[in-house]
């Protein structure tokens, strides 16, 4: 039978490695775990993932969910400039098309330079009549290098991505399309600002709220909507919460969007520093 509709995620799982990596630690069996519960506890039938360790790390999660019931026909793990960590995709549905770019440049200070992690851009086919490309990104972190300025290499890379985007929509302004992952940057920042975009390109933030149940109408007829508590990550160093994580829709597939929440529950941190972000759609274009 024919979907008539999916659930899309984001999660950052925060260094999933089986062994330890330069600085970077063995995540875990305990935090191992978890990330596979809260994936169970939501079961997406796509799921973007950030800070994936290498290819064994992933096939590991993937055993996980198995015993869990939860198997993804579809699959992919991405290797990009960054040799640690990567970007991966699950998926119920087929993957039929994959235009994944492991080799972006810019130039910064008149130097050369590549976007760590690349950037996944996948075609997924819900069912006969209709499709969307998924493009999943994990922009620099805060943390500082000798390089260049963190910020400035975010908004490269942002501005990057962001002509990718419009190449697509340029050939096709109708396109399904849904920008996910981790921007590693607040709403207002200039990275998100240009990744978003303007005019009849521009990207829609569809800012989910914590829940702890699903999707929910809670606030669907309050005027103090936008007081949902919406943080996605715990930055522990200076005990900031903040919104890193996004699933940003282009005109076409925003008319096919029905509801998103940020997952929330009390033993979130056990997983990853980051919590998983669900939106979900219909699959007719409308």
């Amino acid at each position: 039978m024919a979907a008539d509709g999916f659930t899309i995620a984001t999660f950052n799982v925060e260094n999933y490695f089986l062994t330890p990596y330069s600085t970077r630690k063995e995540k875990a069996e305990v935090s191992r775990e978890k990330v596979s519960e809260i994936i169970a506890s939501v079961r997406p039938d796509v799921l973007a993932l950030q800070e994936m360790g290498r290819k064994i790390a992933f096939d590991e999660l993937r055993n996980r969910l198995s015993h869990k019931k939860i198997n993804y026909r579809y699959h992919l793990w991405m290797k990009g400039p960054d040799p640690a960590i990567h970007l991966a995709l699950l998926s119920k549905f087929p993957l039929v098309a994959d235009h994944s770019k492991s080799n972006v440049i810019y130039i910064l200070d008149q130097k050369r330079f590549q976007v760590s992690r690349g950037f996944m851009e996948v075609k997924i086919q819900i069912n006969p009549g209709y499709n969307f490309t998924l493009v999943n990104a994990h922009l620099k972190s805060k943390r500082p290098i000798s390089l260049a300025d963190e910020a400035e290499i975010r908004l490269e890379e942002a501005r990057a991505l962001r002509r990718l985007v419009d190449k697509r929509l340029a050939r096709n302004p109708a396109e399904n399309l849904l920008l996910v992952g981790d921007l590693n940057d607040s709403p207002a920042s200039d990275p998100v600002r240009a990744l978003i975009g303007r005019g009849a390109s521009k990207l829609i933030d569809l800012r989910p709220f914590e829940s702890s149940v699903g999707i929910t109408n809670y606030w669907s007829n309050s005027k103090y909507k936008s007081r949902g508590v919406a943080w996605t990550y715990f930055y522990a160093k200076e005990d900031q919460y903040n919104r890193f994580d996004y699933i940003l829709a282009s005109q076409g597939i925003y008319t096919e969007y029905v509801a998103s929440f940020v997952k929330a529950q009390s033993d979130w941190g056990a997983a990853s520093d980051h919590r998983m972000v669900v939106a979900k759609f219909t699959a007719k274009d409308r």
